[in-house]
C-alpha cells in the first residue's frame, strides 16, 4: 500500500522530512516533487534500493539516472573532479533546473545509477520542497520522472498516483511543477560542452555563461546513453501521436479528411486552435507563451488516456529557445511520426 504525504511549500516539514529519509535509508523509493517534475527518489550508492526504482517504473537498464543533492558539498562523495565550465554553469544555474554531466569516482555510487559508465548527471533542484528534503538528508539521491517508463512525465501528485500507487511505499504531494519540462542535460566530460537534452534553461542562456556548445545528436542504437531521454520512446499517451504546424490550412483539411474516414482525434494544442476539426480537445492553455505551453504539456498528454481517440494530433512549435526543449519532447511522444 503506498502512503500518501503532503508537504507545504511553506510550512515546517521536519517530521514529514523524517519520514521521508527513513525510507530512504531504509532502502525504499519515494516520489518527491521537483520544480520539473516528480521523481523518483532512492539513495543512489544503495543498489538494492536503485534496482527498485528501474523495477517500479519498468525501465531499462541501459537507461542511467540523475543524481540530486541539496547543496555542491555532497558532490565531494561521489565526484571525481569538476572542470571549470561545469562549475561556472552551476554557480549560475544551481539550484535550478540544470543536470551537469560530470567524471564520476570509481564505486562510489551504485553501478546502476550511471548504467555501468565513468559519468554521472547531476543536480540540485529549486523546488523549496525538494531543496530542503535533499539538504535535510545529506545522501545522494537517484530520482528519474515518477511515471511508467515511456509515459508523459508527472508533474502533479495525481499523476505519479495513476502510474505507481501500489508500485512504491510513498508519495508525496507538494504541489504541481512550475517548469513542467525536464531538466536541460549538459556533457562537462567532453570539449566544447555538449547538450544533450533542451530544456527551460535554454542553449542561448548556456552559452552566455560558458561559451561554445556542441548540439544534441542522434544517438546510435549501439551507443550508450550518458543522460536519461536520449535513447528510448517518451512521453506517449496510449493513441498514436502525430505532430502538425496547426497555422497550415491544408492540416485542418487532413484532419476533417481523417474524421470523414471515422477517425476520432484528439487535438493538443493552444486554446486558439479549438476551431480546427476534433472529437475531444486538450487545452495547452491560453497564453501563448511557449514556457506556459510547456507547463501544460505533459497534463494534456496524459488526459489523452482519459477519452477514446484512434489518435493524437499535437501542436508543433518554432524550435526556439524553449520551444527547442518543447518539440524535443513532442518529437519523443510522436516517435518522429508528423501528421
Amino acid at each position: 500500500m503506498t502512503k500518501f504525504v503532503h508537504v507545504d511549500r511553506d510550512g515546517d516539514n521536519l517530521e514529514s522530512y523524517q519520514q521521508i529519509v527513513d525510507k530512504w535509508v531504509a532502502g525504499e523509493v519515494v516520489a518527491f516533487p521537483t520544480e520539473t517534475v516528480y521523481g523518483l527518489g532512492a539513495d543512489a550508492r544503495n543498489p538494492q534500493a536503485v534496482a527498485k526504482i528501474y523495477e517500479a517504473k519498468g525501465r531499462p537498464s541501459d537507461n542511467p539516472l540523475i543524481v540530486h543533492v541539496g547543496k555542491t558539498e555532497q558532490l565531494q562523495g561521489f565526484i571525481a573532479y569538476i572542470p571549470e565550465l561545469a562549475q561556472k554553469a552551476m554557480d549560475a544555474f544551481w539550484p535550478g533546473p540544470l543536470t551537469v554531466i560530470l567524471p564520476l569516482k570509481e564505486g562510489a555510487l551504485a553501478p546502476a545509477v550511471s548504467a555501468g559508465l565513468s559519468t554521472v548527471g547531476v543536480r540540485m533542484p529549486a523546488h523549496p520542497v525538494a531543496h530542503e528534503l535533499l539538504e535535510f538528508a545529506n545522501i545522494p539521491i537517484a530520482a528519474p520522472s515518477a511515471n511508467r517508463s515511456g509515459k508523459p512525465s508527472p508533474t502533479a501528485a495525481s499523476h505519479v498516483i495513476e502510474d505507481l500507487e501500489g508500485r512504491i511505499p510513498m508519495i508525496v504531494d507538494g504541489g504541481p511543477a512550475t517548469a513542467g519540462l525536464e531538466s536541460t542535460i549538459v556533457d562537462f566530460t567532453v570539449q566544447p560542452p555538449a547538450l544533450l537534452r533542451p530544456g527551460s534553461i535554454t542553449e542561448e542562456m548556456l552559452q552566455d555563461v560558458i561559451g561554445d556548445m556542441q548540439g544534441a545528436g542522434r544517438l546510435r542504437e549501439e551507443q550508450a546513453p550518458k543522460a536519461p531521454g536520449m535513447k528510448y520512446t517518451h512521453y506517449a499517451p496510449d493513441a498514436p501521436v502525430y505532430l502538425a504546424y496547426l497555422d497550415q490550412a491544408i492540416t485542418g483539411d487532413k484532419m476533417e479528411e481523417l474524421r470523414r474516414m471515422g477517425k476520432k482525434i484528439a487535438l493538443v494544442a493552444p486554446e486558439k486552435y479549438r476551431h480546427l476539426p476534433h472529437d475531444e480537445f486538450l487545452s495547452l492553455g491560453t497564453d501563448a507563451s511557449l514556457e506556459s505551453i510547456s507547463r501544460h504539456l505533459f497534463n494534456a498528454l496524459r488526459a489523452c488516456n482519459q477519452v477514446e481517440v484512434d489518435l493524437i494530433v499535437a501542436a508543433a512549435f518554432p524550435a526556439e529557445g524553449v520551444g527547442k526543449a518543447l518539440m524535443n519532447r513532442l518529437e519523443k511522444a510522436a516517435g518522429g511520426s508528423w501528421l
